[in-house]
Parts: structure tokens; C-alpha cells; sequence
């Protein structure tokens, strides 16, 4: 299976989205700060996943699904530092929350699917 086709890949699409779409409303002060390492995160999450799918073994691929479940509790960090900031209102906070627990949870099976087959 190609690693588009997976559901953990496109849920971090969704993610990724969110993201970009809310820090559109960041002040243009944090373009290079808050913005920037917050759009890197969320696209770093679905990046790993990726590169992980393209390498030979289930050890190397477990590594980098880590990588990417790393990405995102940095991210959730980053989202409570911009609410705390008020640059992101509590709903949109809550509604990007959902998504990162969905893609944490289907990131946690896919590494034991891959533990698994090791």
C-alpha cells in the first residue's frame, strides 16, 4: 500500500490544514517565531510518516512514526502557548486538539502494526 493511500498520512493532511488555515490569523509579529515552528511541526508530522513508509525496515519506519509522534505533542505545546497568547481562539484550539489526538492515536497503532511485523 502506498503511504497516500494510508489514513494516519491523510489525517495529518487535515491537520496540517488546520494549522495553516488558524496561524493565517497569528500577528505577522511571529511570522518568523510562534507561526513559522508551529507550520514546521504540523508539517513535519505527515513528512515522517512519509519518509518512514519509504524506508526498508520495520525498525528504521518505527523510528521516524516516533519522529512524527513527537512532532505532534511538540505541536499540542505550541497550540497551548498560542492560546495562552490569545492568538487562538478556544474553539479553534479544541477543534485542532481533536485532530492531533485522532492522529496520535492512529500513529500509536501504526507503530505497533509495525512492531508487529519486525
Amino acid at each position: 500500500m502506498e503511504y497516500t493511500e494510508l489514513e494516519v498520512w491523510k489525517e495529518s493532511r487535515v491537520l496540517a490544514n488546520l494549522i495553516y488555515k488558524v496561524s493565517q490569523q497569528f500577528p505577522k509579529v511571529e511570522m518568523y517565531g510562534l507561526t513559522n515552528q508551529i507550520r514546521r511541526c504540523a508539517v513535519s508530522v505527515s513528512s515522517n510518516i512519509a519518509e518512514g513508509c519509504g524506508r526498508r525496515t520495520a525498525a528504521d519506519t518505527i523510528q521516524f512514526l516516533h519522529i512524527s509522534r513527537g512532532s505532534l505533542y511538540e505541536l499540542e505545546t505550541q497550540l497551548f502557548i498560542a492560546l495562552d497568547q490569545e492568538y487562538l481562539i478556544k474553539e479553534d484550539f479544541e477543534s485542532i486538539a481533536k485532530q492531533i489526538l485522532k492522529c496520535k492515536k492512529l500513529i500509536n497503532g501504526f507503530i505497533n502494526y509495525y512492531k508487529k511485523t519486525k
